[in-house]
C-alpha cells in the first residue's frame, strides 16, 4: 500500500508498520541491540556494503528506529530521511554535512536561538559565508540569493514571533542558482505544512516537540532529497548523533495521535489568539491564522492549518511578564513546545536564551514577549487562565 496517498492520519499511524513485527506484535519492538550477527559472511557484506537490507551497528541504523524515519518520510512526501539524537542534531548535521569552506548560505534573521549560533559564531570559523536577511523581505532575500548561494534556510513559522517566508517563492529562486534549500518545519508540523511540495529539498523537525508530542523523548528527522539525506546520513553516522531506539519507539507512539493532536491545537490556538488580540492589556499578538498578521495571507495559501504556536506581547516591563507567569496555573514555564500540556516563557530562557538582551532586540524580540504552547487542555480552560493572570496585572 503506498501510504503517501492516503490520508495524513492513517499515515502517521501505519507508517513503518505494515510490515509483521517479531512474533505477530502489533507494536514496534524497542531493539536495544547494539549489533547483529550473521551466519553468511557474504551477506555480511553485502548489507555493510548497502547491497542488501539488514542491520550491523545501530550508530548506522536500528529497526526501531527505521519505523519513526518511514513514519517522517511518508508524512512529509520524501525520498528518504535520517533521524538524530536531537532537533540541534539533525540542523547542525545537516548544516556541516552540505557546507564546505568557500560555501555560502543565505538564510533569515529570525531563525531559532541554537541556528542562529551556529550561523554567526560556527559556520564562520570554518570559513562558510552566512548572509542573514530580514525574514519577511523577500525581495531581499531574493538578492542575496542571485549573488551566489550554495544552501538557503528558511524556518516557517520562525521561532518565537511566527514569521511567515514564502517558500515557493524563495526555493524558485534559490534553484536558479543550484542552492539546497533546507526548511525546519517543527512549528508547522507535516499536518499543516509541506516544504517539499513547495520546492524544498529537505524538510526538518525538532521530533521532541509536536511529533513526540508528550514532552519524553528527544530527537530530530530529516527527509527530502534521497542523495542529500543520504549524505547527510554518512556524515551523522560517523559524528555519531545517532539516535537511540527508546526515544524512537516514544516519538514515533506519539506520532500516531499527530494528527488529533495538532487539529485541537489549531483550533485552541486560534480561539486564544483572538481573544488575546481584544485584551487591552495585550500589546500584540503573533499568530499567522489573525487576519492582522503581516505573513496571514503567505500562510493561508501554504498551510492548511496555523498551528499551536503563539506569542503574544504584554503592556509592560519584564517585571509584568513575570507576574503574568507565575499567575498562570494551567501552565507549565518551562522551555520546549509541542507538548500535550500547555508551556510558557519569555525568549530569555527558552528561544534564545543564547542571545543578549540587545541581540533579542535587533531581532525583533521584546522583553514583555511571551512564547505560548498551547496545549490540548479545553480551550475554555485556557482562555479561563489567561483571563485571571492578566487580571492580575
Amino acid at each position: 500500500m503506498n501510504l503517501q496517498s492516503s490520508k495524513k492520519g492513517t499515515a502517521a499511524v501505519w507508517g513503518g508498520e505494515l510490515e509483521s513485527f517479531f512474533k505477530g506484535a502489533t507494536t514496534p519492538p524497542i531493539v536495544n541491540s547494539v549489533t547483529y550477527a550473521y551466519h553468511d559472511l557474504d551477506e555480511w557484506h553485502e548489507v555493510s556494503l548497502g547491497k542488501k537490507e539488514g542491520y550491523i551497528y545501530s550508530r548506522n541504523t536500528n529497526p526501531t528506529v527505521q519505523v519513526l524515519e518511514e513514519k517522517i518520510r511518508v508524512l512529509e512526501g520524501g525520498e528518504a530521511a535520517t533521524s538524530f539524537a536531537t532537533g540541534m542534531g539533525a540542523i547542525s548535521n545537516t548544516l556541516f554535512a552540505l557546507l564546505r569552506p568557500g560555501k555560502r548560505v543565505v538564510s533569515l534573521k529570525d531563525t531559532y536561538g541554537g541556528t542562529s549560533r551556529i550561523f554567526l559564531d560556527f559556520l564562520p570559523g570554518f570559513q562558510v559565508q552566512v548572509t542573514l536577511c530580514d525574514t519577511t523581505d523577500h525581495e531581499q532575500l531574493e538578492a542575496e540569493i542571485a549573488k551566489g548561494c550554495d544552501l538557503l534556510y528558511l524556518e516557517t513559522p520562525t521561532n518565537p514571533t511566527l514569521k511567515v517566508v514564502d517558500i515557493k517563492r524563495l526555493a524558485a529562486a534559490a534553484h536558479k542558482v543550484g542552492a539546497v534549500v533546507v526548511v525546519d518545519n517543527t512549528f508547522a508540523t507535516p499536518i499543516n505544512q509541506n516544504p517539499l511540495k513547495l520546492g524544498a529539498d529537505l524538510v526538518l523537525h525538532s521530533a521532541t516537540k509536536f511529533l513526540c508530542g508528550h514532552s519524553d523523548a528527544m530527537g530530530g528527522v530529516l527527509t527530502g532529497r534521497k542523495d542529500l539525506v543520504e549524505a547527510v546520513f554518512r556524515f551523522r553516522e560517523i559524528n555519531g548523533a545517532s539516535l537511540a531506539p527508546d526515544p524512537a519507539y516514544l516519538i514515533a507512539r506519539g506520532m500516531k495521535t499527530l494528527e488529533l493532536r495538532i487539529e485541537r491545537q489549531n483550533t485552541s490556538a486560534l480561539k486564544i489568539a483572538q481573544f488575546l488580540k481584544a485584551h487591552p492589556k495585550v500589546m500584540d499578538v503573533y499568530y499567522p491564522g489573525l487576519p492582522t498578521h503581516k505573513g496571514h495571507e503567505i500562510a493561508r495559501q501554504q498551510m492548511s492549518g496555523f498551528g499551536g504556536m503563539m506569542s503574544f506581547a504584554l503592556n509592560g516591563n519584564y517585571d509584568q511578564v513575570k507576574k503574568f507567569l507565575t499567575s498562570l496555573k494551567l501552565v507549565h514555564l518551562a522551555a520546549s513546545l509541542g507538548s500535550v500540556s500547555t508551556l510558557a516563557g519569555p525568549p530569555r530562557t527558552t528561544s534564545h536564551v543564547e542571545l543578549t538582551e540587545e541581540q533579542r532586540r535587533q531581532l525583533g524580540i521584546p522583553e514583555s514577549l511571551i512564547r505560548y504552547s498551547v496545549g490540548i487542555e479545553n480551550v475554555e480552560d485556557l482562555i479561563g487562565d489567561l483571563t485571571q493572570a492578566l487580571n492580575s496585572l
